[in-house]
């Protein structure tokens, strides 16, 4: 019976603190964050630990603590803000990142940040005390732009060995990491420090979809099932450079045609797994000497496989090593991989609590039911899921465009989010 009553007041007050969601102080959050390193064409610019980045993390600070919050940051950087709950039970984490990609948008990232904290604001104005504190992060460098790789800053949350390495990454100004961090933190000094490794209750990562699937079934809201598995190779053909002219074509040793070889069988392969939904990128080409009248001596390109069943990576990368090694050509050939990630599957007593939170959110507005589905990019919540319970929540993206200055989601869609989240986070807090 007591927990029956406990759930039914910690539903109560779920809903209390999702009715009291401000439209007019969310959208203009936002609009205030994206004016640090906003552009004429709408877009932001804000890499992370560059000088427009550490304003608006200053900017983030004042922003908490004008709403009650305690701010902490870790020796990465991630920045915390905490409203205090009546126990000291471990915390509920909501929160994105604040970095963009060098020409983004103003909502990747920033908008989980700002929603997290527009949840704040909603529970200060329906007067409500969690059992747990609510806790709202912005994680440091989730877009790998400046140094990679990406999601640093809550990778190293999880794993603190992690950290030391990155420290040592350069950016293509040869400046480190680990000496951006320092200047960041010494600007942070009159925010306490966090210990590493803090225990937290769950976590839930509200994000704008960043792909068409939402906007495509007329959905406002996703319950985002899980991650896609990724494993991204390096693959060198190493030829013999040659004059274009002179050489005859039985003769040649040419890395292209080797490189563009292998392409055209992992392309088929993809094709005969369309129904997997899998995903093949072949994104980063360098060719050597690169002259318009010199055979290829060396091709060097790079592969993105991702599927949310790693089964089917499996299955290209089986084909990947047999094209590779038993391609007839007179030179050699290298495959590496150099990142590997399992899918990420969230748990059902998570998905279960969006999808009441999503439904209620999408009803009152009179919008279609949610929607589930996976996440094709990496989000900071796939290194949370391995540290405790996780969920994502998506809103559309128009016309399906992200890290771009088009990126744009629908106001009424930005308010659902933050309405599902809010539900979402205080249900968790006041259990």
């Amino acid at each position: 019976m007591q927990a029956q009553i406990q759930k039914t007041t910690a539903t109560q007050a779920a809903e209390q603190a999702q009715d009291h969601v401000n439209n007019e102080r969310l959208q203009n959050a936002i609009a205030a964050l994206a004016q640090f390193g906003g552009r004429d064409d709408g877009g932001v610019a804000r890499e992370t630990l560059t000088p427009v980045d550490l304003a608006a993390r200053r900017h983030l600070i004042d922003l908490a603590r004008s709403l009650g919050c305690e701010v902490e940051i870790d020796e990465c950087a991630n920045l915390f803000f905490r409203r205090p709950g009546s126990t000291d039970l471990p915390p509920v984490l909501t929160g994105s990142h604040a970095d963009t990609q060098p020409v983004g948008g103003k909502l990747d990232g920033a908008y989980g940040v700002i929603a997290g904290l527009e949840v704040i604001a909603a529970l200060n104005d329906a007067g409500i005390t969690t059992r747990r504190a609510i806790e709202v992060v912005a994680w440091t460098n989730e877009e790998g732009s400046r140094f990679g790789p990406g999601a640093m800053g809550s990778s190293a949350y999880v794993e603190p060995e992690r950290l030391p390495a990155y420290r040592a990454v350069l950016d293509k100004d040869q400046i480190s990491f680990g000496d951006a961090l320092d200047v960041c933190l010494a600007e942070a000094g009159d925010v306490p420090r966090r210990a590493a490794r803090r225990p937290l209750d769950s976590c839930v990562e509200l994000h704008i979809e960043q792909g068409p699937v939402l906007e495509r079934a007329g959905a406002a809201l996703g319950v985002v099932d899980g991650i896609q598995s990724v494993r991204w190779f390096r693959v060198v053909c190493t030829g013999m450079a040659a004059h274009a002219g002179t050489t005859p074509m039985d003769e040649r040793s040419d890395a292209m045609a080797a490189a563009v070889g292998i392409a055209q069988q992992l392309y088929a392969h993809a094709a005969k797994e369309a129904a997997s939904n899998v995903r093949l990128t072949l994104g980063r080409w360098q060719v050597g000497p690169n002259s318009v009248n010199t055979i290829p001596g060396t091709v060097e390109f790079t592969i993105d496989m991702r599927c949310v069943d790693a089964s089917v990576l499996d299955r290209f990368e089986q084909l990947l090593h047999s094209a590779t090694a038993d391609f007839p050509w007179r030179g050699s050939i290298t495959v590496e991989c150099f990142f590997s990630r399992a899918p990420t599957h969230f748990p059902e007593s998570m998905l279960s609590l969006i999808e009441r939170a999503c439904t209620r959110a999408s009803a009152q507005a009179q919008r279609a039911a949610p929607l589930h589905l996976t996440s094709g990019a990496f989000h900071d919540a796939m290194y949370l899921a391995d540290y405790c319970p996780t969920a994502m929540i998506f809103v559309p993206s128009k016309g399906g465009i992200s890290h771009n200055a088009a990126e744009e989601t629908a106001p009424e869609e930005l308010l659902l989010g933050a309405q599902a989240l809010a539900y979402t986070v205080v249900e968790l807090a006041s259990r």
